[in-house]
C-alpha cells in the first residue's frame, strides 16, 4: 500500500501533463501572432495622395459593407479526442497495480466560414474606390533614428525603398529613404 502515493500522483502528473499539451499549441501560436505583429510588415490600404483620414473612413464603411454581404457564421468544431496510456506500478515484491488508458477530448474550436469571403468583398470594396493593399516593411533602426517622428496625414507615392515607422500610440510613419547614389567622375 506504501505505493498509492506513488501512483496516485504519477497519475495526476500525467493527466496534468496532458491538458498542458492541448493549450501548448494554442499559447505559441498566440504568442508569435502578437510578437510578429509588432515588428512584422504593415499593410495597408492606399492611394497616393488620399488623406489617411478619408482612408479609415473609406475602410470603415468597406468593412461594415462587407459585414452585411457576408456576415460572421462561427462554426464550433471539436479536434480530435487524444488518448493517454494507462500505466503500472510495482513495488520490490513484485507486486503490481495496473491503471487503464484513458481518453480526452481534444478540445474545441470556432471557424468563421465567411472571413475569407468578408476580406475578399473588402478588398473589392476599396478597390472600387481606387486604393491597394500595400504591404509595407518595417524602417530599420537607423532610418527611425534619422527621421523626425511624425505622422503620416497624407498617404504618399510608394516605392521599392518605402517603410514604416509605428508609434507606441497606434499611429505610423511612412518613410521613403532615398537611395545613395555613387558620383561619377569625368
Amino acid at each position: 500500500m506504501t505505493d498509492g502515493p506513488a501512483a496516485v500522483n504519477r497519475l495526476v502528473r500525467q493527466m496534468a501533463r496532458g491538458q498542458d499539451a492541448a493549450m501548448t499549441p494554442v499559447v505559441r501560436s498566440l504568442s508569435a501572432f502578437f510578437l510578429l505583429a509588432a515588428c512584422g510588415p504593415m499593410t495597408i490600404y492606399h492611394r497616393p495622395g488620399v488623406p489617411v483620414s478619408r482612408m479609415q473612413s473609406d475602410s470603415t464603411k468597406c468593412e461594415v459593407r462587407a459585414l452585411k454581404d457576408a456576415p460572421v457564421a462561427n462554426q464550433i468544431r471539436q479536434y480530435p479526442p487524444i488518448y493517454h496510456p494507462g500505466g503500472q506500478v510495482c513495488d520490490g515484491a513484485g507486486n503490481c497495480r495496473v491503471w487503464p488508458g484513458y481518453w480526452t477530448d481534444g478540445g474545441f474550436y470556432t471557424v468563421d466560414v465567411n472571413r475569407e469571403l468578408r476580406a475578399r468583398v473588402m478588398d473589392l470594396c476599396m478597390a472600387e474606390r481606387g486604393y491597394r493593399p500595400v504591404s509595407l516593411p518595417t524602417c530599420p533602426a537607423s532610418v527611425r533614428a534619422a527621421v523626425p517622428p511624425g505622422q503620416t496625414k497624407i498617404l504618399p507615392e510608394i516605392t521599392e525603398t518605402s517603410c514604416v515607422i509605428r508609434h507606441d500610440d497606434g499611429s505610423w510613419q511612412i518613410v521613403t529613404p532615398i537611395k545613395a547614389t555613387a558620383s561619377k567622375k569625368g
